[in-house]
């Protein structure tokens, strides 16, 4: 298991990570908020190393709850908090939160409209233990609950702003944690992060591609790469899954000839589906190919090696991009 770790980045860990990063942005983010907003705490259900909640707890043990191995618990006790007027970030993988803790995040947390941030560590495929640790159905499941934020950031500048506009903003948030060294995208001089704002990252008139999470990376480097074949590919980061832009689905999906989603989850019902769902609402004639995850159990493995094998490395990627063609089982 050791080996497996070490090729897979970690437990959980983004893979890899070439370039400029941040250690921790959740955690360090969230002591930060915390120096100023004295309602907030902090809960993991004995994942608190692994959801990069370590830096809160250290900085405020006082504020810091550890549920044990019992992720319903750990939401029912963030509900609770938020009752008595606590802002509540819950942390644990986002597998075990999206499974075993889905009606207490959806009746205890959003249907009260609770001020709990659940914040769901190794989403999608990173996880190396396979398909009891990877939340491939996550954006799916979350999407479906009603008075439910859910947001899959970037990198480590947009996970940070999403945890303070989470902070700031009363109610039940969703929110994919990048954990670990997180790459940085986006220039912090210039970025800002909005709920339920897309944000256009490359211009074109070819192809359109719409991505969220980490995702967006590899987008952009396939329109890099398009724009050198020829082919003019803009690029639609789309960090709040719900509530969806859709204003800006249509704006760009109205401009070119074909679409191109990417995710790191299920391509049935996730954002790809929300994507076709727009455009046949609003009327828009455009052909859209869908980059995920088929309905299937994933095996063990590092991130790299998974994504190669069902197609969400760079190379597919941007072959969908340039070519159309994507075709992975």
């Amino acid at each position: 298991m050791p080996d497996l770790l070490n090729r897979a980045g970690g437990m959980g860990e983004i893979a890899e990570v070439q370039g400029p990063y941040e250690t921790a942005p959740f955690g360090n983010e969230l002591v930060e908020l915390a120096k100023t907003n004295p309602s907030i705490v902090g809960l993991s259900a004995d994942m608190s190393k692994y959801s990069d909640i370590v830096p809160f707890m250290k900085a405020y043990p006082e504020r810091y709850f550890n549920a044990g191995v019992a992720e319903q618990s750990a939401v029912m006790m963030a509900a609770g908090l938020a009752k008595v007027g606590k802002t509540a970030f819950c942390a644990t993988y986002a597998a075990f939160l999206s499974r075993r803790a889905l009606d207490f995040i959806a009746i205890a947390c959003a249907h009260s409209k609770a001020n709990v941030k659940i914040v769901a560590g190794s989403p999608g495929l990173v996880n190396p233990y396979g398909a009891t640790h990877q939340s491939l159905e996550d954006l799916v499941v979350m999407r479906s609950v009603p008075d439910l934020t859910v947001i899959d950031p970037c990198d480590a500048v947009e996970l940070r702003h999403a945890v303070r506009a989470a902070a700031a903003t009363p109610g039940t948030f969703y929110i994919r944690n990048l954990r670990g060294k997180v790459p940085v995208v986006f220039d912090e001089s210039d970025f800002e992060f909005v709920v339920g704002k897309a944000r256009r990252v490359r211009e074109g008139t070819d192809v359109a591609v719409i991505s969220t999470g980490f995702m967006t990376e590899r987008a952009m480097k396939a329109s890099d790469t398009a724009r050198d074949l020829g082919v003019s590919a803009a690029v639609l980061h789309v960090p709040t899954i719900k509530p969806l832009d859709e204003q800006a689905i249509v704006d760009i999906a109205s401009s070119v000839g074909r679409v191109v989603v990417v995710e790191n989850g299920l391509r049935a019902g996730g954002l790809g589906t929300a994507v076709i769902e727009v455009v046949h609402d609003r009327g828009i004639a455009v052909p859209v190919t869908r980059i995920g995850l088929h309905d299937r159990f994933h095996p063990c493995g590092s991130q790299a090696y998974n994504e190669k094998v069902f197609g969400l490395d760079q190379d597919a990627i941007t072959d969908a991009v340039v070519t159309g063609n994507w075709a992975f089982a």
